[in-house]
Order: C-alpha cells, then sequence, then structure tokens
C-alpha cells in the first residue's frame, strides 16, 4: 500500500520509494529528512481541503508535512 492509504495513526515502515516519481530537488530533500526505506512512519494528520493535503506524518521521532502526491510514491507495510 502507499502512504496516502494508511489509516491515521497506523504504525508502518517503508518498503520503498519510487523516486521518479518525484523531482530531483524534492527527493533530495526527502532523503535529508529520512525518508528511505526501513524507516518507520505513521499519519498523524490529514488536511482539511478537498486534496487532503498536507499530511502529518511521523518519521522516527519528527513531524514534517508532506504532500498528497509526495505520499503516493511511498511504499508501507503495517508494522
Amino acid at each position: 500500500m502507499t502512504l496516502d492509504t494508511l489509516a491515521g495513526g497506523t504504525d508502518a515502515r517503508i518498503t520503498g520509494v519510487d523516486w521518479k516519481l518525484l523531482a530531483g530537488d524534492e527527493a533530495k530533500r526527502l532523503r535529508a529528512l529520512g525518508v528511505d526505506e526501513g524507516a518507520q512512519i505513521a499519519i498523524l494528520h490529514r488536511g482539511i481541503f478537498g486534496t487532503r493535503d498536507p499530511l502529518a506524518i511521523r518519521i522516527g521521532q519528527m513531524t514534517i508535512a508532506l504532500r498528497r502526491s509526495h505520499a503516493q510514491a511511498i511504499t508501507v507495510e503495517t508494522i
């Protein structure tokens, strides 16, 4: 499943990232924030607008905002 379909509050592990779906600078920023295979992640909150953007996610001990289009490039499995 992709990160954008993960239920809120569910702990998951990143199993893959389709870097080709992301612009080069966006991919670089996400890698710098620790978004990569093996990282533990959870959705804390979804935006209230029509696209449900942005997503507030916990990765490690950090909370970051992530666009839903970026979350669609991240494959996860629940843990």
